[in-house]
């Protein structure tokens, strides 16, 4: 007799259940529950969805499914089918109406309206599931605080009522016919409701910091991984449900194109639908990219107060982060902020959260150079053949990094874990030099026309103190003459035309 226990979870019920197989007990023997987990048991609320298919096409289930645990032979036919995650209803529009008369192009546009549609349904219920599945279990059971989970799921409740609202507006559209006339003023009114993604989208560096670090504790790992094996993920785990709504976002201008393509010049559509949630999609990923920089920044961690270097504190957002190796054969954490690259070496703080101590001198990226090493060339240095080939005569995906103009600076050999990585991280230096170097002159012909402005300026201002000291003479001069001569009429009793003919008397005969 072969036993397999194994743990099923469902939104309602949770229980161990006890598979007895022998070939000579009949196959509908009934299966006898053998206890029960007093941990979950009632916790999870069910949740009423639709049948769950994976969360738009923004995200391949293939990078997130984690291996659920083997089951026997006999059970693997039976049970086939819920080892893979299940799918929505894919619907089209077409499929909803009986009937139609209208162009390809319209129909089209039909679809893509309906698509909408039912993407801020599907997302109304996974947000709806992630409240009821996720944070209300784990607040009830303790597993995290209620501090925890208001880091790690931020404003996400708040979204909720958002979209429902742009849902029922939605729906209201739609005629006895089943379709939608004019959509752009709908949108166009809802729109502005995006900047609550503001507050959401700067939260989420933190959350993912502190979500990967509470699943070391094996309350938190044990509860997130039995979610995830359980059919209502669809083998997703809680990143990727938190990540739906900017995942979300991203989509809009997508919709909205593939709309206004589909929409004839004479619509009203085609000038109610600009690229107004492109500017909010924008100003959500600068404000984002802004958290992001200053989260990172206040994980930095000082050996010397001389590499607090002004570069760093003036970024204001990164270009890339990611692990590099040194000549050393040390794996760095390695990020290029706006402004300078900094080379750190990851650890833990005091409370336990990630730091990242600052190795060697911050380079800022004005006075960066960056070359590229070919695959197969020595990178100089006794041990960068070493450290890099494991003992291999070839030196592969590799470049180097120095500083011109600072005597602390020092040159970095560093190796990207592959040829993609090593392009991208040359492709952000690049670019980082280059902005940077561009700001730069822009700051010095800044100032030189800032130095030219104010030399007129005080070539103004001297102008017109002299102008002004020479007229206040002259005034001086002219009352003194005048004071004078009526002093010398008195005195001598000259004719007052005597007195004024030097002043107005043109001709030599004059006097």
């Amino acid at each position: 007799i072969l036993a397999i226990s194994y743990y099923c979870i469902v939104p309602c019920r949770i229980q161990v259940v006890a598979f007895t197989l022998d070939s000579s007990i009949p196959s509908n023997k009934r299966v006898k529950p053998v206890t029960k987990s007093n941990s979950l048991t009632g916790v999870i609320t069910p949740v009423k969805t639709p049948a769950l298919k994976r969360i738009g096409q923004s995200i391949s289930v293939t990078a997130f499914r984690t291996e659920a645990r083997p089951l026997p032979p006999a059970l693997r036919s039976r049970q086939k089918a819920s080892s893979f995650p299940r799918r929505r209803n894919s619907q089209c529009w077409s499929d909803t109406v009986e009937s139609h008369d209208l162009t390809a192009k319209e129909i089209k546009r039909q679809e893509v309206i309906y698509e909408l549609t039912q993407g801020e349904r599907q997302l109304i219920d996974d947000l709806v599931l992630v409240k009821k599945v996720y944070y209300e279990p784990m607040l009830k059971l303790d597993i995290m605080t209620e501090s925890e989970l208001g880091q790690i799921f931020g404003t996400l409740d708040s979204l909720i009522p958002l979209h429902e609202d742009l849902l029922s507006r939605l729906e209201r559209l739609r005629g006895s016919e089943k379709t939608v006339g004019e959509v752009g003023p709908t949108l166009m009114n809802w729109f502005p409701c995006l900047e609550a993604y503001v507050t959401y989208c700067c939260n989420q560096v933190g959350a993912k910091s502190l979500l990967d670090h509470k699943k070391h504790e094996k309350k938190v790992e044990r509860f997130l991984r039995l979610c995830q094996e359980s059919s209502f993920s669809r083998k997703l785990d809680l990143w990727n449900f938190l990540d739906l709504p900017r995942s979300r976002l991203v989509k809009y201008p997508l919709l909205l194109k593939e709309i206004q393509k589909c929409t004839p010049p004479e619509h009203p559509d085609e000038d109610t639908l600009p690229d107004a949630v492109s500017c909010i999609v924008a100003e959500v990923n600068r404000k984002t990219g802004e958290a992001e920089c200053q989260f990172y920044r206040r994980g930095l961690s000082y050996l010397e107060e001389g590499q607090r270097i002004n570069e760093i504190q003036l970024s204001r957002f990164l270009y890339c982060h990611g692990e590099l190796k040194n000549s050393k054969g040390q794996r760095l954490h390695v990020f290029l902020f706006e402004q300078a690259l900094v080379l750190t070496r990851p650890g833990e703080g005091k409370e336990g959260g990630h730091v990242f101590q600052v190795y060697k001198q911050p380079l800022p990226n004005d006075l960066l150079n960056l070359e590229d090493i070919p695959d197969g060339e020595a990178g100089g240095g006794g041990t960068f053949r070493g450290a890099f080939t494991g003992g291999n005569d070839k030196v592969r995906n590799c470049f180097r990094v120095s500083s011109r103009g600072r005597a602390k600076a020092s040159s970095h050999s560093l190796q990207a874990n592959d040829s993609f990585s090593k392009q991208q991280w040359i492709s952000c230096l690049r670019q980082a030099i280059v902005q940077s170097r561009d700001r730069s002159a822009q700051t010095s012909q800044e100032k030189i026309r800032q130095i030219i402005s104010l030399s007129v300026s005080l070539c103004l201002i001297l102008s017109l103190s002299l102008s002004l000291a020479v007229s206040l003479s002259l005034t001086h001069t002219h009352t003194h003459t005048h004071t004078h001569t009526l002093s010398l009429s008195s005195s001598l009793t000259l004719p007052l035309s005597l007195t004024l003919t030097p002043v107005i008397g043109q001709g030599k005969g004059e006097r």
